[in-house]
């Protein structure tokens, strides 16, 4: 049978999951997408315009995972981060400085914490550009596959530029910005507001940006407007609100629903260049062992890892109890998301128990053998070899005939299903080895070094471990960004999972 999902549905899941990557409440994103279609009626938008402003308020941070890594790098707790950006003046260069400097030298104290300040704000300008370069490249081409049409994908490209020109990575000024995104950031931006301080002292704050941050006219009609328009929205069901001012959408086929399924575990696994491409990999072990439900299952179990910043994922050493605490919220996250449209709610209990043991020792539930059916335990399987055979920041990753002496241990101990396990080791054996062909002619050279750039090496680790000159491995870096026509390491980890080309777990 056909599932039955539409598009809008499946990007207010993803507006859901980008609320959680800003450490904003669930549903703040699809409130600001109300605001934004209150606003583009007000300015007189015609019925293709305001279907524009919908799809680019749900997916303005539809980027955010892509350079999540390497914000972390830099500033300690991306989500803490971002929490407080959406308050500050992003036009206002001071502004912008204060934020930086208040998060730079993440656990550094004293004279290491001043010298981190230093080379931060020193490097800024490019850092900063780079950084937004990477969520609009990735939003851009998790939009085209998403099915966004130009129109709409120019507007997110534009998701960080401001009316005076102070935005990035291309200071883009005036109505240089499309009209739709000039739209979705006023109104996300006076959605944190008013949330936060109240409708009035918003207000307030709007008209203080006003001719800088955003654009005048928009501006005083917000301003013109707000009361009505927060006293209608500030209490009803962000949901319900946001996909009542929907564009009409049918319903996806069955290639069109995997697909998008497709774009939300990429957009999950981006977060940290050690697990790109592990929903993909998960799902096509758990489809082979479990059914089509727990392959759709595998595509978003990890939906819910947006919610805990990097400096969890991309430890290098043991996490604290602390840490394992939030990491073990995920499924709950995920569960929650999925449990907003019919279509994913029927696949929320499977992707939820990605996590769960047969002897009750999992998480989150921690429910045992007798509560999990086969699809739940196939994914369970199936998630364990992939991870034991991936590489983490703090181990190598197994090797396969060890991993499968682990898995088969974990069976004899009670912890997995015997049978799932047989039927993903199974998968895991028939799985090519090669490929036939390198897309966008790359050299088998270029994948090697694209691998590498995927997990987050830099130009240095990536010469260090070809043995190498570091200018020839940057000389290869931009023959590889030359063809595939991306410029930073977030979207080139995007081409090599979309592509196949990171190393198969054989």
């Amino acid at each position: 049978m056909t599932p039955v999902t539409t598009r809008v549905e499946l990007a207010a899941l993803l507006a859901v999951g980008q609320d959680h990557a800003f450490g904003q409440p669930p549903g703040a994103q699809l409130r600001a997408t109300a605001l934004a279609d209150q606003l583009a009626r007000a300015a007189g938008a015609g019925a293709d315009e305001r279907a524009t402003t919908w799809w680019v308020s749900a997916l303005r941070f539809l980027g955010c995972t892509g350079h999540a890594f390497e914000v972390a790098a830099m500033f300690g707790d991306e989500i803490a981060l971002r929490d407080r950006s959406l308050r500050v003046d992003a036009a206002n260069p001071g502004d912008m400085l204060r934020l930086m400097v208040g998060h730079a030298g993440p656990g550094r104290a004293g004279l290491s914490r001043l010298r981190s300040v230093v080379t931060t704000v020193a490097g800024a300008p490019t850092s900063v550009a780079y950084n937004f370069r990477t969520a609009c490249e990735v939003a851009d081409a998790l939009a085209a596959r998403f099915g966004l049409d130009l129109a709409a994908r120019a507007g997110l490209a534009t998701s960080f530029e401001r009316w005076n020109g102070r935005g990035v990575p291309n200071g883009i000024a005036g109505t240089g910005i499309p009209r739709p995104m000039r739209v979705a950031q006023l109104a996300q931006e006076f959605e944190v507001l008013a949330r936060l301080d109240g409708y009035r002292p918003a207000i307030a704050t709007i008209g203080a940006r006003r001719g800088g941050a955003y654009d005048p006219e928009l501006a005083d009609l917000l301003v013109a407007h707000a009361a009505s328009w927060w006293a209608e929205i500030e209490d009803a069901d962000p949901w319900d609100a946001a996909l009542a001012a929907a564009p009409v959408d049918v319903p996806l086929d069955a290639d069109g629903v995997h697909d998008a399924l497709l774009v939300i575990a990429d957009f999950a696994d981006l977060k940290s260049p050690w697990t790109a491409g592990h929903s993909r990999a998960v799902a096509a072990l758990a489809g082979e062992a479990g059914g089509p439900a727990a392959e759709a299952a595998g595509l978003l179990h990890d939906l819910g890892r947006v919610a805990v910043p990097n400096t969890v994922w991309d430890k290098p050493g043991p996490l604290t109890r602390d840490e394992r605490d939030r990491a073990e919220t995920v499924p709950l996250h995920t569960e929650q998301i999925l449990r907003r449209t019919r279509y994913t709610a029927e696949l929320a209990a499977t992707a939820g128990a990605a996590h769960e043991r047969m002897d009750g020792s999992g998480y989150h539930r921690r429910v045992g053998g007798a509560g999990l059916d086969a699809a739940q335990r196939a994914l369970a399987a199936a998630d364990c070899y992939q991870a034991m055979t991936s590489e983490r920041p703090h181990r190598a990753p197994h090797r396969p005939a060890a991993a499968a002496a682990e898995m088969r241990a974990l069976a004899g101990t009670g912890r997995l299903c015997g049978v799932a396990v047989e039927r993903v080791l199974a998968a895991a054996g028939h799985r090519p080895a090669v490929r036939a062909s390198l897309p966008a002619g790359l050299t088998t050279r270029e994948v090697e070094v694209l691998r590498l750039l995927a997990v987050g090496s830099t130009t240095r680790a990536v010469a260090e471990r070809l043995v190498i000159s570091p200018k020839t491995a940057d000389h290869h870096i931009q023959h590889i960004y030359a063809k595939i026509g991306v410029s930073t390491r977030g979207a080139a980890a995007l081409f090599a999972t979309e592509n196949g080309l990171l190393p198969t777990r054989n």
